[in-house]
Parts: C-alpha cells; structure tokens; sequence
C-alpha cells in the first residue's frame, strides 16, 4: 500500500451541505422525492422537543418499518435472473447492497428500485468480466476501479436478447461474483413469491430494525424560523448552526461547554431555549425509503393537534460503503463515507431539507 505524502494527509476533507426550504402540503413539494432518491439507509433518527411520550399513531408506524433479509453468498447471477426480475424487479420495489464490503477496497454490488443492477469494480475483475462499463471518478489519474452498470428493465434485456446472455454467462461463468446480500422488497399488495422463499435454498436470515427511545432532559436547543435559513443575530440560529448542533445530540455529545472536558468544548448556538424534555427515536437496520416516507407524513401530522414545540426533525444516514448516494450517484469512501440528509419540520408544515456529503460524491440533487 502507498503511503500519501504528508501534505495530502494535512489537507482537511472537503463536506458539502445543500440547504432548501419548502411547505409539506405544497403541491410542487420535492421531499417525498428526495427520500426516494436515497436508497440505501442505515440509521434513521427523529428528535421532537417538548415531547415525553410519543403519539400511538407514531410508534404504530415505527412498529411497521419492516424487515430485512440477509443472504449469505449469493451469487450476483442470480440477479439477473429472468425469474427474479420478473418476480420482484418488476412488481415492486427491490432494494440489494453488498454487506460488509469497503467500496474503496473490495468489489461492491447494488440493486436499486428503478432496476438498476451497479457494479463497483477492481480492474483486473472489470477486465474479467469484459463488460462494459466506466472509469470510477475518484480513481486519480491511475484507474483502479471501474463502475458498470445493467438496467435490468431494459426492453432489450430479456432471456433471447445477446445483451442478457453475455452478462449472465459473464457473471455466472468468466467471473463469477459473490457476496452477502441485504435485501428488501416493498410492493403494493401484489400477490407473488416472497423473497425468503425465492432464496429458501440459500442461507437467508430476516432481520428486523433495532429501535431505540430515549428521552433527553433540559436539552439547550435552538431558536429557529422557518423563513430564515441563514438565521438572524439575536433572533435565530441558521440551518448550518442546527446541523452542527443536531449532530452532537444524536452522538451524545455534551453541550455543557465545560473547560474540565477534553471531548468536546461545544456548546449550543445562540440564541436557544431549554427545554425540560425531549423525545430521540433512533431505528437502525435496512431501511428503505417507502418507509422513511410513511414517518416522514405522521411527523408531519404530529403538529395536527396543538403542541408545544415548534419544529421536529428527522434524520437518515446512508451507509458509507454504498456504491451510490442519491439516485446513481457514484458515492466514495474518502475519509468517512459521508452522505444523508436531515429535515427540519416546522409547527406550519415549512420544512428545511438538509443534504450532506463527503469528499467522494457528486453535489445532492
């Protein structure tokens, strides 16, 4: 392994956040969009201040998350399947991402919703499998990794056609790939093969979200408006200042500013409100925008009856080793693999839509 010169180790990260506001009732609203358009999500957080037990309606949708498979040692042929595209590629939402696989080191794999079958790949297996594809952006000028792509969906993809035989024979029999899967599958109430019997003959696991509560006591947070985004001296914090403080809420980060502490010195932006209680959901798995949606809309339904906070929010982390980001995106490792998105939602249903990403990956649409 080379070793970068030391300038380049000094040289700080770049991390791009992209900001807008909207109402969740309007009709032109993108955020339902913008949930779909990130696939894969490891860990999805909710805070809402001046809440000590949370709605019914709300745990009930917590509850229906859903659960995951793992599959160990699949074959990546089988994907490509006639069978399986036409049993879950077409009647619903399929999502597939290669578990425990470093997508700067090893080759990675993923199915998004829309068919769409990526390959993340070294070059001596680019050179193996002898499909077409494309140099990965962040290789340097030294191309060590290549990506391709295979819509599943194509009219020209089907068992006759040349273009289904020379991938299959490629991935089935030149170079045969394989990997632990994470599946899910989210269809709308088609009947049809589930996908722990299609993969019965395989080692296949379901696996539900890990759910956490927490309920955080006289928490500083602060004062915000929702038509001001850079915020207002003396009146409001900006939408950069919440993002700093959320993220150490959600890490357990003390606020207390305390010069004994060698952790952290930070303390909450001004000006801010404590407030005697608040509510932290934390769900960590596999999980899938469908259901980032449904919480998204009762979130939105929370401030239906009068309550006392002003805004929530809404917090979703991709996983770090995705071969995409948002939509097909190339995503990369860098330093940390950066790359979610955070809604602040507000008492009259504005919201704030935070995007964050890390060096290797395109700006958030």
């Amino acid at each position: 392994m080379s070793v970068p010169p030391l300038g380049r180790l000094r040289q700080a990260p770049r991390h791009l956040l992209v900001c807008e506001k909207g109402h969740a009732r309007h009709a032109r609203s993108r955020h339902a969009a913008h949930v779909r358009d990130h696939a894969y999500n490891c860990r999805v957080s909710f805070l809402i201040p001046e809440c000590g037990i949370l709605p019914e309606v709300l745990k009930s949708t917590i509850a229906d998350v859903g659960e995951y498979y793992l599959v160990r040692s699949l074959s990546v042929h089988e994907l490509v399947a006639q069978e399986f595209i036409d049993a879950f590629v077409k009647k619903g939402s399929c999502y597939a991402l290669t578990y425990n696989t470093k997508i700067d080191q090893d080759n990675t794999a993923a199915l998004l919703p829309n068919g769409k079958l990526i390959l993340s790949v070294d070059k001596d297996t680019y050179e193996e499998l002898g499909l077409q594809g494309r140099p990965s952006q962040y290789s340097g000028k030294k191309v060590m990794r290549y990506i391709i792509t295979i819509d599943l969906t194509d009219s020209g993809f089907h068992p006759d056609s040349k273009k289904h035989n020379r991938v299959l024979w490629a991935l089935k029999e030149k170079k045969p790939l394989e990997f632990d899967f994470l599946l899910a599958w989210y269809n709308t109430g088609a009947e049809g093969s589930t996908l722990m019997s299609y993969f019965s003959k395989n080692q296949i696991q379901a696996l539900k979200p890990k759910i956490t509560f927490n309920t955080l006591r006289d928490l500083q947070c602060p004062v915000l408006q929702s038509n001001e985004l850079q915020g207002k001296p003396d009146e409001s914090c900006s939408t950069e200042e919440l993002f700093e403080w959320l993220g150490a809420v959600l890490n357990q980060v003390s606020l207390d500013n305390k010069s004994s502490s060698f952790l952290s010195t930070y303390c909450c932006p001004q000006p801010n409100t404590m407030v005697e209680k608040a509510f932290l959901c934390t769900i960590t798995g596999f999980i899938i925008p469908e259901k980032i949606i449904q919480l998204l809309e009762q979130l939105c339904c929370y401030f239906g009856e009068p309550k006392l906070a002003y805004w929530l929010t809404l917090t979703v982390h991709g996983f770090a080793d995705s071969p995409v980001s948002w939509r097909e995106s190339e995503h990369g490792f860098h330093k940390g693999g950066e790359n979610l998105y955070n809604f602040v939602i507000f008492r009259n249903l504005d919201y704030w839509l935070q995007m964050a990403v890390g060096t290797n990956d395109d700006c958030p649409p």
